[in-house]
């Protein structure tokens, strides 16, 4: 308790307490520990004729007149957005120029390659920090967080957190306890 005056008069005020801090729990946002760039996407199906055939001669000429740079430095999905049959080759072929120009490939949607990272980032995750701790999995953000990212992430905390929730620290629902 704290004493104050007000116009003569001695108050006195409970002081307020963050007991959330207090308590040593260990709030973790999915969205920020494993935040990764979202790819560029480049779609084959602009390169098909009527979004469908792919034409050798005209394809490997669409290529090469195309300018690269804009992949240096970045992660490129690569995918088709329509359901052509796409040769092997011709996948191959987008990567040597996205990699030629210093960009790096991935196969698939841009959702999907950015889920990928962030499973890569998951497994990579030094979790030494939280051994025998009480954690709280940030649920509610800006950013939908794949359920795969939380079912990596739990398989990974279940083996050395003490207990494990999901929410926020005024309303949590309990996942794990150690026994």
């Amino acid at each position: 308790r704290r004493g104050f005056a007000v116009l003569g008069k001695t108050e006195t005020m409970e002081v307020i307490r963050n007991k959330v801090a207090e308590s040593g729990i260990i709030t973790l946002d999915p969205a920020k520990i494993f935040e990764v760039s979202v790819p560029l996407s480049f779609d084959l199906k602009e390169y098909l004729l009527h979004g469908f055939v792919l034409k050798e001669q005209d394809f490997r000429q669409q290529l090469k007149s195309y300018d690269w740079s804009v992949y240096s430095g970045k992660l490129v999905a690569l995918h088709c957005s329509n359901d052509a049959i796409i040769a092997s080759w011709a996948w191959m072929l987008v990567t040597t120029y996205v990699v030629g120009a210093g960009g790096t490939c991935r196969f698939g949607s841009s959702e999907e390659v950015k889920e990928a990272d962030q499973l890569e980032a998951v497994t990579n995750w030094d979790i030494a920090p939280f051994d025998g701790k009480r954690v709280i999995v940030k649920g509610c953000g800006d950013q939908t967080i794949s359920p795969a990212i939380y079912t990596a992430m739990t398989t990974k905390l279940v083996g050395v957190v003490k207990t494990l929730m999901y929410g926020e620290p005024c309303s949590t629902v309990p996942v794990f306890k150690k026994k």
